[in-house]
């Protein structure tokens, strides 16, 4: 369940423009209380003069005020057609029709009554089934100012309160509700009556942008339907005592932490029977999970009541709260306030049934966890709940955080139908709520649930709201709380006597002061951070060993042979075609793989091996650069067809999935994040169109993936592809923000950690992985490397763009297996290599080297060129594909190797952005444990300084990168900075 704000709905904005769409006049609607309850004042105010002229309207304008079509012209038309000919018109209309004149034939009430009061009566109905929602009584604090459309005036219809009490023929239709009863003949008065009984009462329902006659007429039946809020005595009282529990909760932290920040739930305390009685009908409808994801209003409250997180543990965090301590060394990482965390339960029902609740841990970017927690609908469900405040942040109207009616109108574009409830009416609240478990459970889609309610405290409970809202918060402090008039309520019906409510009172108040002083002595014993199917994975403070991610040639040549091959007639481009044709060459050969089919085939190894690989992404099924092609398209038939889909006999389709994303990289990652936390053994991987677009996602890097595992301890396994380097496309097309993410590691830059070649903590300890990978092979098993562990961590890849073609950006088969003594082999196995180290034959010693290049990603291979163009043997480069955590233990490998070499760093971006920040403190410190020197030895050489990522005139790229890579190669030493 997603809290759900903000939004604006074309729907909505239309309909309010025909209401004045005329040149001539604009309009306005007010109520006169001293006329019947069902008209209002429709006052016509011309441009050119102030006088109100009332007067009827045309039932053209009527129609045309829904968008429908139709207009008493047309209608007019139709019955003369029906006339002369009743086979000339739909069956619906022959109908109407003919029903309309038997009527009038033998029921004197309505021999005066026209076809066009019938069609405007019919209209007024559907005008409360579209509009009602705004006469319907949301507000607890009776502030808002609303305009009650003109469309519910029943004098807009040439109705007058003469005519309440007159019979109307409406006809006997094929729709759902209260037109759909064998009723063709009402007065007026009844019609109102039930109207105002649906659609005007303290709940509001937007259901008519539905454009699903199903879905209408399933609404329509269960609004429509006489009293459908009865409850008897034993609901009342579960509903009670809820809603006790949910007042008493706020209430205790009050008086125990007065000046302690819970954002607590008080004028929305309502929300607690909702949510529980929405679960309780899930679970009667079959729903066995729900994930729930949430700001921090009422957080705390639905953890203790809802999610039943125990009430001794939130007592003991606003004490101060202790870190776990039943295991010596337990990774507890560095926590976060008690507002954002979530935990996870299996909860009885009133049926008798039980449901697993899962509440994930979100930060103070209120909406940020909406796209996580989406991940759910795989699996179980989802719906969106909206609290909705008095203000939108500290301070600001609502009417100034939108410019729609209400938040949830965005939710019209999901054709969700939405529930606007009054949040003092606990008994409307429940109604609402089980209604949108029985919507979703029916059609499996979306619904929204808008609790309107307010903040008794304002946005914190240290927070003085007087000070922008001075008329709102003196009508707050005279307003009774909704348990006081859900009490009263109780008391005059008669059902509940005032002993009753007293017992109930006086159990939670016991059972809070029990768990309050259990909260002094409580410490967290149980590491509930990992739900079942994370069972097994160890947490940083557990040593892990390094696997080897090589693989059988046998394997590589099966799956190479599936993934290159076509089925039989299927004709794909003739360019496609070609690139299959030399994938199954290099297959074949061994020889010259390149970064797609090394992908390819990791994805394929990993599929045999049982594992799900998911890519999702703008443009992956065929590669921004048109290198991946993994969906290829009949060119005749427009039929797809998807190799790792058939890596192995019968294989399960979902094993593999390629997905094209929308164009929002916030919301797209945010899923696959929440995707790899449901699924720690898939390799789930979000690719960015151009690394340059990824920080529309910056909140997720920043909230979530960087920081969730000491937050929350959550481990993460997502991958990122970030398509990086400089090629002369601009500002918007070369930098992935390599230094940011850099920037956000968590590895200590002084100190030099363990380097166990078989057991290094050092990865498991660090917040994530950063790499800059210049080989496909040694891409083949960074991603392998990600399942191959037992643990997971998020991995940022600096993804190629030009050396996905590059003619030395090859790879033969052998360095993909794990055969002992082919060049993929090395001391402990065929893996990952985090530094790969001058490709020229050095020894373990070379003191004639003058000069050693550090560098990662694509420059590589401009130094390599430019070296050999220059005969430069004296000059060894070395690429550091992981930058972070930093390989210490190589990095010093290579210092020995070279004693006397000049220390250069190499990037193609600016000083202040690529890794030169990150790398020159930690360089700095492998070289001074090794008497190498300080920072000052460290030579740079790269592009100066720089606002924007690149230059976008190509002619100054190729001016700056040639004179970068010809520096780096140069015989005089490197002088210091430029």
């Amino acid at each position: 369940m997603a809290w759900f704000r903000a939004g604006t709905s074309v729907a909505r904005l239309a309909i309010r423009r025909t209401l004045s769409q005329s040149g001539s006049y604009t309009t306005r609607t007010r109520v006169i209380p001293s006329q019947s309850r069902y008209f209002h004042t429709t006052v016509f105010k011309s441009k050119a003069q102030a006088a109100p002229v009332p007067r009827p309207v045309p039932l053209s304008r009527l129609t045309d005020s829904f968008l429908d079509g139709t207009s008493s012209v047309y209608l007019e038309e139709l019955q003369r057609a029906w006339e002369a000919d009743p086979s000339s018109v739909d069956e619906s209309w022959d109908n109407f029709f003919r029903n309309f004149v038997g009527q009038a034939a033998t029921s004197p009430g309505i021999s005066g009554q026209t076809i066009q009061e019938s069609m405007r009566l019919l209209l007024f109905v559907r005008a409360y089934q579209v509009n009602g929602h705004m006469k319907a009584k949301l507000d607890p604090l009776g502030l808002e100012e609303r305009e009650i459309p003109e469309d519910l005036d029943p004098a807009l219809y040439g109705f007058t309160e003469a005519d309440l009490d007159r019979e109307f023929f409406l006809g006997v239709w094929r729709m759902a509700g209260f037109l759909s009863e064998n009723r063709p003949v009402q007065t007026l008065r009844s019609i109102l009556t039930r109207l105002e009984q649906a659609y005007c009462g303290s709940i509001g329902y937007e259901y008519m942008h539905i454009a699903d006659r199903e879905k209408c007429n399933w609404l329509r039946d269960k609004i429509e339907t006489p009293t459908p809020m009865q409850y008897n005595r034993q609901r009342r009282e579960v509903i009670l005592d809820r809603l006790i529990w949910s007042t008493q909760f706020e209430n205790f932290l009050a008086t125990k932490w007065t000046t302690a920040k819970r954002f607590g739930l008080e004028g929305g305390e309502t929300l607690i029977p909702g949510m529980k009685e929405m679960f309780d009908r899930s679970a009667d409808l079959g729903v066995e999970s729900i994930v729930i994801g949430m700001p921090h209003r009422g957080r705390l409250n639905v953890l203790g009541n809802v999610v039943r997180k125990p009430l001794r543990q939130i007592f003991s965090e606003f004490s101060g709260g202790t870190k776990p301590v039943d295991e010596v060394g337990l990774y507890t990482g560095t926590g976060d306030v008690k507002y954002h965390l979530g935990t996870s339960y299996d909860r009885p029902t009133r049926g008798g049934k039980r449901i697993h609740l899962s509440l994930v841990a979100n930060p103070s970017h209120l909406e940020a966890v909406d796209p996580v927690v989406c991940t759910a609908k795989l699996h179980y469900w989802w719906n969106y709940t909206h609290c909705g405040g008095n203000q939108v942040a500290f301070t600001t109207d609502p009417r100034a955080g939108r410019s729609s009616q209400y938040c949830t109108d965005v939710a019209k574009a999901l054709n969700a139908p939405i529930f606007h409830v009054n949040g003092d009416d606990v008994e409307a609240v429940v109604h609402a709520c089980e209604l949108a478990a029985e919507w979703r459970q029916t059609f499996h889609s979306d619904v929204v649930v808008d609790l309107v309610c307010y903040r008794r405290f304002g946005h914190n409970e240290i927070d003085e709201p007087s000070f922008t809202q001075p008329k709102m918060y003196q009508v707050i402090r005279n307003h009774p709380s909704s348990l006081e008039i859900y009490r009263k309520k109780l008391l005059e019906s008669g059902q509940v006597v005032e002993e009753d409510i007293q017992k109930i009172q006086e159990k939670v108040n016991s059972i809070l002061n029990e768990e309050f002083l259990a909260s002094k002595d409580y410490v967290p014993k149980r590491r509930d951070w990992l739900s079942s199917h994370w069972a097994g994975f160890k947490s940083p403070e557990q040593l892990s060993r390094i696997r080897n991610t090589g693989v059988k040639p046998e394997i590589l040549k099966n799956v190479g042979k599936a993934i290159t091959t076509f089925p039989e007639n299927f004709k794909p481009h003739r360019a496609v075609k070609k690139v299959y044709e030399q994938r199954a060459q290099m297959i074949e050969t061994g020889e010259g793989i390149d970064w797609a089919l090394a992908e390819a085939l990791a994805f394929a190894t990993l599929v045999v091996e049982g594992n799900h690989v998911r890519l999702s992404g703008q443009d992956v099924e065929r590669g921004t650069f048109s290198h991946r092609h993994s969906v290829v398209h009949d060119q005749e038939t427009g039929e797809k067809y998807c190799p790792l889909d058939h890596v192995v006999m019968n294989q399960n389709e979902e094993l593999f999935t390629v997905s094209n994303s929308s164009l929002s990289e916030f919301g797209v990652l945010g899923f696959e994040l929440g995707y790899s936390m449901e699924s720690p053994n898939s390799l789930v991987i979000w690719e960015a169109q151009f690394g340059d677009f990824a920080n529309g996602a910056q909140v997720i890097f920043d909230q979530f993936l960087s920081s969730g595992e000491s937050k929350w301890l959550r481990q993460i396994g997502l991958v990122l592809l970030l398509p990086h380097g400089y090629d002369g496309q601009g500002p918007e097309h070369s930098s992935a923000r390599l230094e940011r993410f850099l920037q956000m590691s968590d590895d200590n830059p002084y100190v030099i950690p363990e380097m166990d070649p078989t057991l290094r903590k050092q990865i498991q300890e660090c917040n994530w992985q950063v790499v800059n990978v210049t080989t496909p092979a040694n891409y083949f098993h960074v991603l392998r490397r990600q399942l191959h562990r037992e643990f997971r961590k998020p991995l940022i890849v600096m993804a190629p763009k030009n050396l996905l073609r590059h003619k030395d950006c090859k790879s033969n088969l052998s360095e993909f297996d794990d055969v002992k003594g082919h060049p993929g082999f090395d001391k402990q196995g065929t893996r990952f290599k985090r530094l790969i180290k001058d490709q020229n034959d050095r020894s373990d010693l070379e003191e004639g080297i003058r000069r050693l290049v550090l560098c990662s990603g694509k420059v590589y291979y401009e130094l390599d060129e430019e070296r050999k163009k220059n005969g430069a043997q004296d000059i060894a480069i070395c690429r550091v594909e992981q930058l972070c955590p930093f390989p210490y233990d190589l990095i010093q490998r290579e210092l020995k190797r070279y004693p006397n070499a000049e220390i250069v760093w190499c990037q193609e971006e600016p000083m202040n952005m690529g890794a030169y920040n990150y790398i020159s403190p930690r360089l700095c410190t492998a070289m001074k444990a090794l008497g190498r020197g300080s920072i000052e030895d460290i030579k740079y050489v790269g592009r100066a300084p720089s606002a924007a990522t690149a230059t976008g005139f190509y002619q100054v790229h190729v001016k700056e990168q040639t004179e970068l890579i010809q520096k780096a190669m140069q015989p005089e030493p490197i002088k210091y900075p430029f």
